[in-house]
């Protein structure tokens, strides 16, 4: 999933010599907090809506070049290239260039979570686990292997370090919502869950129980 497979090309672009108000009235008319700036049809840079307030409404956009923020993507740039620059700048929406720095269009944020929402697949039924580790232990071979054991299989796994712990955490999604067999197996082999979402075959069990002696209690 690539930069250049979801720009969009409606919003509007600034200029240097636009001023302040009529810029934050852009933002107000396209509810976004950010807006890409070219000098001499080269993307200069990204105005927030919170400069624009505190500034006066008659200062053109060159008297605020030293708060602009300089993130653009390539249009080959991958998804989660994009994903970075959002989360790293703050920003709402994500300037394409191409190698000349001319603006192509921009990525906003709300398009660039939908796009996160197909990668990660998130509208596939399924269970999900979060396994916590030692990074050093952690072999996906290994795991695949003991999930495919219960006949299942995973369809997502990511990784992370946990900064307050130092733990390795993994994240991984099946393609099954009953996984209590899953769960169980991974414990067995000392795997520690530190948490997991599905519906459990115990829990239908122990339904199909109290309903059934609720049915006997009724005769």
């Amino acid at each position: 999933m690539l930069a250049s497979q979801f720009t969009e090309t409606s919003y509007p672009v600034l200029s240097l010599f636009d001023k302040a108000e009529f810029a934050l009235q852009l933002m107000e008319d396209y509810e976004i907090s950010h807006l890409a700036v070219n000098k001499e049809d080269k993307f200069y840079g990204i105005i927030s809506k919170h400069t624009l307030a505190e500034a006066d409404g008659s200062a053109t956009l060159a008297t605020l070049t030293q708060h602009y923020i300089t993130a653009s993507v390539l249009p080959e740039d991958h998804l989660l290239s994009l994903l970075k620059a959002a989360s790293r700048f703050n920003i709402s929406l994500i300037p394409v260039v191409n190698k000349f720095n001319e603006l192509l269009g921009v990525v906003t944020l709300s398009n660039l979570l939908q796009q996160l929402a197909l990668f990660l697949n998130v509208e596939e039924p399924g269970g999900m686990l979060v396994i916590e580790m030692d990074k050093r232990n952690f072999s996906f071979g290994e795991i695949s292997r003991l999930i495919e054991t219960n006949d299942a299989f995973i369809t997502q796994l990511n990784t992370y370090t946990e900064t307050s712990t130092g733990s390795f955490i993994v994240t991984i999604r099946v393609n099954r919502t009953e996984i209590s067999d899953i769960v169980a197996t991974l414990q067995r082999y000392d795997y520690h869950i530190r948490y997991y979402f599905g519906e459990e075959d115990y829990e239908n069990e122990l339904k199909e129980n109290y309903d059934l002696l609720m049915t006997y209690l009724n005769i």
